[in-house]
């Protein structure tokens, strides 16, 4: 398995991203930090909210060497009023849109008997509701601007039918609809919409739920062996926003070493 530095090392350049303004929710940590780094490494102008503001601002200074340092604000996704007003903001600072990538999400596990009516709002508000209203902030500065291109994290586990993860699957159920529903509506202002779906993700996070033995059954279900890096994530990320991809919209590009 490549290292983090290794397998950046290989990152394809895309000229056509140097200089396009960026946006990332959930870029503190795990996939989200590898898609704003990658990024920020590709010369963009990038700008990022999360709900950590420690590790947020960490990364903002770690990338502080860069050609445009990235621009951190906090702030709770699920929150809808005040994730347009950062979403706007971020916007103003970089001077608007073109790269909305919707990447928050949390995995929390949870038994079915035990989800509430206000569980089941908070979950979908983090992991789906969220992607709808961040895009709808941004979209009419794309248009305005001739075109841009959104990017929403699915998951692979409501493929597989994992336990104990109902909320969090019938929420990246619905990104890969939203995702049609959103590349056909804005297909016309040549407003690009796709998703990635991402297999398991060695992150920090990640590896409070799996154990060596855990992990090990995952590469044994891949085809390819080895642990994905949030950097293969980005990668994807990286070549559906570049104008490489400009005939590629309304559809899933799946980065999960073939685990089935």
């Amino acid at each position: 398995m490549l290292a983090q530095t290794e397998s950046r090392a290989l990152t394809a350049q895309y000229p056509s991203i140097r200089d396009k303004r960026v946006i990332v929710t959930g870029g503190a940590s795990g996939i989200g930090e590898g898609i704003v780094e990658a990024f920020v490494l590709q010369g963009a102008q990038v700008g990022f909210v999360d709900i950590l503001p420690e590790a947020g601002e960490s990364l903002v200074q770690r990338l502080g060497h860069a050609e445009h340092v990235p621009v951190f604000r906090a702030q709770d996704v699920s929150d809808s009023d005040g994730l347009a007003g950062a979403m706007t903001a971020l916007a103003g600072v970089l001077g608007g849109c073109d790269v909305l990538i919707n990447n928050a999400a949390s995995d929390d596990r949870h038994m079915l008997d035990d989800v509430t009516p206000a569980y089941w709002d908070e979950r979908l508000a983090v992991n789906l509701k969220h992607k709808f209203f961040a895009s709808q902030a941004v979209w009419p500065g794309m248009k305005a601007g001739g075109g841009g291109v959104i990017l929403n994290l699915g998951s692979i586990s409501w493929h597989l039918g994992l336990d104990e993860l109902a909320l969090y699957q019938i929420a990246k159920a619905g990104v890969e609809g939203l995702t049609r529903s959103l590349a056909r509506e804005l297909g016309p202002y040549n407003i690009r919409v796709n998703t990635i779906i991402p297999g398991n993700v060695q992150t920090e996070r990640q590896m409070r739920w799996y154990t060596p033995e855990g992990e090990a059954e995952i590469v044994a279900a891949q085809c390819l062996k080895g642990r994905l890096q949030p950097v293969d994530i980005a990668a994807m990320a990286l070549f559906l926003a570049s104008d490489d991809a400009r005939f590629c919209t309304g559809h899933e590009y799946w980065v999960d070493g073939g685990w089935r």
